[in-house]
């Protein structure tokens, strides 16, 4: 009786059941834990320039893959690089500085290409499409700055130049801003733990702190007091830990907007010692060969691997945001969630992976409890008053679930399937006389369900 007004859907998508033996999973909403910020990805590097260079219609299509809520992954968030380097061969990221002042008092002369690397086009598409916050992440202070006169190999910035770099990334922010691109986060390290023969700038904890003390400030008095300061971006969970406890013993805790780290050396397994929304703003599987498979021996690029990454650092380090490293890219790596070649493309599972999330749980969402089961199982309330359950079902067994919400009056309710099978295919529910949906979870598969109440409030997601 549940679907009985949709058998076309039944039979074709096996996550509607009866709800005979059916696992109970309930939502406490009184429950709470992180507020979330979003989910997204980079197109750094000139990655961007796969999108811009993309003729239509596959441009769009690609623009949608990324970006749309109704047909896409929805993703929230856009990190940029933010050049340091003097020019653009290879893929390096140019700095709007190319040649630095004779002093770190002089005056610097600003160059603005209108590309940044294809980001500044690819920001203003994302902002077409709803996303709101974007993410202008340095890997380095230009050379000139630095203590090894290179913007690359390491080297850390020179205590004279603190000013002038802060003004540097402010003068890159309103290049963005005068476009309508709202650069809501900044970040001054990538990655501050690992010296590299790109782009890359040494920081520890006391040299963070002492920066963040002339960047706040410099960001208010040019009327940026929204713009969050984000730190360090460090290799591995622990290696953030490290130098955020320098940021706090040092007295700089209190410029700090956002906590973050990649999950390379180290991964997320608990929460980063800050009283600071976490971020995991880098993560991929750098070395192992394509795939798109969801589900094949295990392995590391596949999709339900990657599901279970998400979850793990949502649930055990309570993170705010997880961005992946690279949305769009070349070659045979799963470096990124689509691989261009030429005007074509391919997209992973890991993709999908992330939209059960993305797409369902919106920015500004709370993480609630739940109880019942033994699937990963997270849920939240959105801003718009809906409540996404996302069970991931690890598992080589099919089973029954039944979802409710305690308190909460469900008006109508929608189930999203992505498996070796399925890239988020939705599914209508019926609603119970007892408020709660049901369906039925597959094998090695993850399935979340969006409840909407009987009156929404106002607000949107």
């Amino acid at each position: 009786f549940l679907v009985a007004s949709l058998p076309l859907l039944v039979a074709a998508h096996p996550s509607i059941s009866t709800r005979q033996a059916a696992t109970k999973i309930t939502v406490d909403l009184s429950k709470t834990y992180q507020t979330m910020d979003g989910f997204g990805i980079s197109e750094a590097f000139q990655r961007a320039n796969l999108i811009v260079n993309m003729p239509e219609p596959k441009q769009k299509a690609l623009l949608d893959l990324l970006f749309s809520t109704s047909t896409g992954a929805g993703f929230s968030i856009l990190r940029n690089g933010l050049g340091s380097s003097p020019d653009s061969s290879s893929d390096h990221m140019n700095t709007i500085l190319p040649k630095g002042p004779t002093s770190a008092q002089g005056t610097p002369s600003y160059v603005w290409d209108g590309k940044d690397s294809g980001q500044f086009f690819v920001s203003k598409k994302a902002v077409e499409y709803g996303v709101r916050t974007f993410y202008a992440n340095a890997w380095s202070a230009p050379g000139f700055m630095k203590s090894n006169g290179n913007d690359a190999n390491g080297g850390t910035l020179r205590d004279e130049w603190k000013q002038a770099y802060a003004n540097y990334l402010i003068q890159y922010i309103k290049y963005y801003i005068d476009a309508g691109v709202p650069i809501t986060h900044l970040g001054f390290l990538n990655e501050p733990d690992f010296t590299a023969s790109y782009a890359s700038m040494l920081s520890n904890g006391a040299q963070a702190a002492s920066f963040m003390k002339v960047l706040r400030p410099s960001l208010d008095a040019a009327n940026m007091s929204n713009v969050q300061i984000v730190c360090c971006e460090s290799t591995g969970w622990s290696q953030a830990n490290s130098i955020l406890s320098g940021i706090r013993s040092a007295g700089g805790e209190q410029y700090l907007g956002v906590a973050s780290a990649h999950e390379y050396t180290s991964r997320a397994s608990s929460s980063l010692s800050s009283t600071k929304h976490s971020w995991q703003t880098e993560y991929s599987d750098l070395n192992g060969g394509w795939t798109i498979a969801w589900y094949a021996n295990g392995g590391s690029g596949e999709g339900l691997t990657w599901a279970q990454t998400y979850y793990n650092a949502i649930v055990n380090a309570n993170v705010s945001a997880y961005i992946y490293w690279i949305g769009t890219q070349g070659g045979n790596t799963n470096e990124k969630l689509v691989q261009v070649s030429g005007n074509d493309y391919q997209v992973s599972k890991r993709l999908w992976a992330l939209a059960q999330y993305s797409r369902t749980v919106r920015p500004g969402a709370v993480r609630v409890g739940t109880t019942g089961g033994s699937f990963r199982t997270t849920a939240f309330r959105n801003r718009d008053g809906s409540v996404a359950v996302n069970v991931l079902n690890t598992g080589g067994s099919a089973a029954s679930l039944t979802v409710g919400v305690t308190g909460f009056a469900t008006g109508n309710a929608t189930s999203y399937l992505t498996d070796s099978s399925n890239d988020f295919k939705a599914s209508s529910l019926s609603v119970a006389s007892d408020g709660t949906v049901s369906g039925s979870v597959p094998a090695r598969a993850f399935l979340s369900f969006v409840l909407v109440p009987l009156v929404a409030s106002n607000s949107t997601g």
